[in-house]
């Protein structure tokens, strides 16, 4: 699975992004999809997941109620809209992809960053 992450940018504390990720592969359906983030000078935490089916979701808790993230299976791609930004959500953005697998860990496949940049 190949993954290409787009739409960060810089906006306003408080504004919104939407976060896409496209993937390439037949068996999309068959991965969890998740979010990760790396704020300069700090580790790569995970902040929302996707079940394979959909069906089930997992956030970091200092994004509950602001981020969602959905995915759409015709599409090959998930999408994370970010609400009411914060300057501490201030990082690069990692799409990633688990094979059968649904959790906080065990990404198999990464795709390149993109900056969300939030002033304050």
């Amino acid at each position: 699975v190949q993954l290409q992450a787009s739409g960060g940018g810089l906006v306003q504390a408080g504004g919104s992004l939407r976060l896409s990720c496209a993937a390439s592969g037949r068996t999309f359906r068959s991965y969890t999809l998740g979010w990760f983030r790396q704020a300069p000078g700090k580790e790569r935490e995970f902040v929302v997941g996707i079940h394979w089916n959909g069906a089930k979701t997992s956030y970091v808790d200092s994004v509950k109620g602001r981020f969602t993230i959905s995915r759409d299976n015709a599409k090959n791609t998930v999408y994370l809209q970010m609400n009411s930004l914060k300057p501490e959500d201030t990082a690069v953005y990692y799409c990633a992809a688990a094979y059968l697998k649904f959790g906080t860990d065990g990404y198999d496949y990464w795709g390149q960053g993109t900056q969300v940049t939030v002033s304050s």
